[in-house]
């Protein structure tokens, strides 16, 4: 099953759901006394849409132990960087900037309690041309994320949904011959 649950209601994925009469969950954390409560509401609102596995595409926010817990090893995030490195935080590409790396990019890893620290489902390079801003740099990190991320649900429902299909399972892909600047 597909749902979709949100602490943003104005983002792309609460219209997206909208628009095509997908079970959406607006759990915004105002509405909640702490994250913990939130992400057992949230538990709560997959669990009872059937949901297997999770994930979080700018989904801003560090789930508790009780989410974790609740869909262990089967959470996928996507991160703006080429993890390990600039983990940890919402500003990787300002640190590949300012770190003057050559090349950065977009991973999507499994969610553990170490964040992320978990295991890369799949990865594509995208160098950083002269010239490039905050703005132009995290426009190609982000066509990026949406190249890889198909490739990594595709994996993880191989590996949680029984008899599930994948067309090839590249555990990195290394885009740079094919970025289009």
């Amino acid at each position: 099953m597909v749902a979709v649950a949100t602490n943003r209601p104005s983002c792309g994925g609460a219209a997206y759901a909208r628009e095509k009469g997908i079970p959406l969950g607006e759990l915004s954390q105002k509405a909640f006394a702490s994250a913990e409560d939130r992400d057992a509401a949230m538990r709560d609102f997959f669990k009872e849409h059937g949901v297997e596995v999770v994930v979080d595409a700018g989904y801003d926010r560090v789930h508790s132990a009780t989410f974790l817990e609740a869909f262990d090893g089967r959470i996928i995030n996507v991160h703006p960087s080429l993890l390990p490195e600039f983990g940890g935080g919402m500003d990787a590409v300002e640190q590949a900037l300012e770190g003057k790396a050559k090349v950065t990019g977009a991973t999507v890893h499994i969610v553990t309690a170490r964040l992320d620290a978990g295991p890369i489902l799949v990865q594509e390079a995208v160098p950083i041309l002269e010239g490039d801003t905050v703005e132009t740099l995290r426009q190609r990190v982000h066509e990026a994320e949406y190249r890889i991320l198909p490739q990594a649900i595709q994996l993880m429902e191989a590996r949680v949904v029984p008899g599930a299909r994948t067309e090839g399972s590249p555990r990195t892909h290394d885009a740079a011959s094919e970025f289009v600047g």
